[in-house]
């Protein structure tokens, strides 16, 4: 078996060592380009959202490098997500490949079912191996997402932005090849550490706040590297979700680490007090939290069309007037342009700082008080 699956940020990585521990060939697509795009935009429904035109794209790649065997995640909802996996079947099977896909539904916190689903696809492997290979992945996880967080944070300070984003590649391809647990911390300490070293400046740096629908958040591809930009912009990017949330709260239930998606759905009330599926609710709950925790601005990114995003802009306007926050809306589509995203982001940045240098000036808090 020669398994495949799409690309979501960085998770390549621990589902590459997931796959390898299930004792499975695996068969990662080329990172996302311009090909991946025109195959996917190619040969997926006009009006599909982005994020299944990228994942076409990606298989298409894949099975023409070899790959049998296709894993997606399943959903349910009012999301078009929940039938992504029916439809891109279809498609493909219609162009002519020949293929097995396997579609793994969230047991929502039901360990032991995630744990047969993924005994299943392995070959001949016992629960206890399963067990080893979840928990090896999940150990590169946390590692990248450290790294991740260290550069959000350290980018718009470093004196030398190029040498901080070299740091973070050379981390990831390093923990990419490591094959063992205790590698794995140790590449992800050392990264760390010489990232921390790095010279940064003292002056203080705009705080913004990602939030939106979850490839669109998590796949730089596909907002055109939105928080890369922000970090050469001089402003900190601090996302409302990272895979590990996602696992830990819907597959695991919170039981992997302390979760705060209680108190962020808390949040969304009295703006929004139902599902709409998605991540709707979760984006205003954290537009609500990170207003709450003094971040400067807000900007939400989705895929054009996307419905629970749609529904979440109509609320913003009023979250972000009641608590002074200022929110900026980015849909991305096939047609998106990196320098209009960058124009966009710089004028957005500019007058957060303005913002920030008026509500600090002497006059206006002697005002105040």
């Amino acid at each position: 078996m020669k398994v495949s699956f799409p690309h979501m940020g960085y998770l390549y990585i621990p589902l590459k060592t997931l796959f390898k521990g299930l004792k499975l060939e695996v068969i990662a697509p080329p990172p996302i380009s311009q090909k991946t795009m025109e195959l996917g935009v190619k040969y997926s429904p006009e009006f599909a959202c982005l994020p299944l035109k990228i994942n076409m794209g990606n298989f298409i790649e894949a099975l023409e490098q070899g790959a049998d065997t296709i894993v997606m995640a399943g959903g349910w909802g009012p999301c078009r997500f929940g039938y992504y996996a029916q439809v891109e079947r279809e498609i493909l099977q219609e162009l002519g490949y020949d293929f097995k896909m396997v579609v793994l539904e969230a047991p929502d916190s039901r360990i032991s079912e995630l744990l047969l689903q993924l005994k299943a696809l392995g070959e001949k492997v016992s629960v206890r191996e399963a067990y080893k290979a979840i928990r090896f992945a999940w150990k590169k996880l946390v590692a990248i997402e450290k790294l991740e967080k260290k550069l959000e944070y350290s980018l718009p300070r470093a004196l030398d932005k190029n040498r901080m984003e070299t740091l973070f590649e050379r981390a990831l391809q390093a923990i990419d090849e490591a094959e063992s647990p205790q590698e794995v911390e140790k590449i992800a300490q050392e990264s760390l550490r010489e990232m921390e070293k790095s010279p940064c400046k003292s002056a203080e740096v705009l705080k913004i706040g990602l939030v939106g629908e979850i490839y669109t958040i998590l796949e730089p591809a596909s907002n055109c590297h939105v928080a890369r930009c922000l970090g050469r912009l001089d402003a900190q990017v601090s996302r409302s979700i990272y895979v590990s949330d996602w696992v830990n709260d819907h597959l695991f239930g919170g039981y992997l680490r302390k979760s705060n998606h209680k108190q962020i759905m808390q949040s969304s009330r009295p703006y929004l007090n139902y599902e709409v599926g998605g991540h709707g609710r979760e984006t205003v709950g954290s537009t609500v939290d990170f207003a709450r925790r003094d971040y400067n601005g807000i900007i939400q990114i989705a895929p054009l069309t996307c419905m629970p995003e749609i529904v979440a802009q109509s609320i913003l306007g009023k979250v972000s007037e009641e608590l002074e926050i200022p929110c900026m809306t980015l849909y991305f589509d096939e047609h998106s342009g990196a320098a209009g995203v960058y124009t966009r982001l710089e004028a957005f940045v500019d007058m957060l700082q303005r913002k920030k240098n008026l509500s600090s000036s002497p006059l206006l808090i002697e005002a105040r008080a």
